[in-house]
C-alpha cells in the first residue's frame, strides 16, 4: 500500500518537486518572515495584511551544529536510541534571512563549512500505517551544479 505524504506541520512548506518554505512579507517592504505568523516582531507588520510568499530554495550555511538530544515535537527520532542529527542555519539567497533546518541523512558537521550552498528538499520525518510525515531539510549543492533554485 502506498502511503500518503503529508506535511508534519501544515502551512510551512510546499510539497511539490521543487519545494519552498512558505513565508510572509509586509506589502511594499522587503521584510520577510518565516514562519509567516512570526511577523509580530516587526512594528511595521502589526495589523498589516501579510502577503504569502514562497521563499528562496537555496541559501548559504550561516552556522551549523549537531543536535545531541532529540528536538521537541513534531520531531520524531528516526532511531531508538536517538542518534544525533545535523542542524544548519541557512541564509536564504533573496531574503537574506536565516532559517534553521535539519540536514539530510549522511551530512554531518564535518561535511559542512560556513558559506556552503545548500538547497531545500522535503523528506520523511516519520510514518504511521497510512502516512509519511514530511519535513524540509537542507542538502548541500554539488560544486558542479549550476542550476538556479
Amino acid at each position: 500500500m502506498t502511503k500518503t505524504r503529508v506535511p508534519a506541520v501544515e502551512g510551512m512548506f510546499t510539497m511539490d518537486e521543487e519545494p519552498h518554505l512558505i513565508g510572509g512579507k509586509v506589502p511594499g517592504r522587503e521584510t520577510y518572515f518565516f514562519p509567516k505568523h512570526l511577523a509580530g516582531g516587526d512594528p511595521a507588520a502589526v495589523g498589516a495584511e501579510l502577503e504569502e510568499v514562497l521563499l528562496s530554495r537555496r541559501g548559504r550555511v550561516w552556522s551549523y551544529t549537531s543536535s545531541d538530544y532529540p528536538p521537541p515535537p513534531p520531531f520524531v527520532p528516526a532511531t531508538d536510541p536517538y542518534e544525533p542529527i545535523t542542524i544548519a542555519a541557512v541564509e536564504l539567497e533573496k531574503e537574506q534571512m536565516v532559517v534553521l533546518g535539519q540536514c539530510v541523512a549522511g551530512v554531518g558537521p564535518a561535511d559542512l563549512s560556513i558559506g556552503d550552498e545548500v538547497e531545500l528538499v522535503v523528506e520523511p520525518l516519520h510514518e504511521d500505517d497510512d502516512h509519511e510525515y514530511m519535513v524540509w531539510k537542507w542538502r548541500p549543492v554539488a560544486a558542479n551544479d549550476g542550476e538556479d533554485g
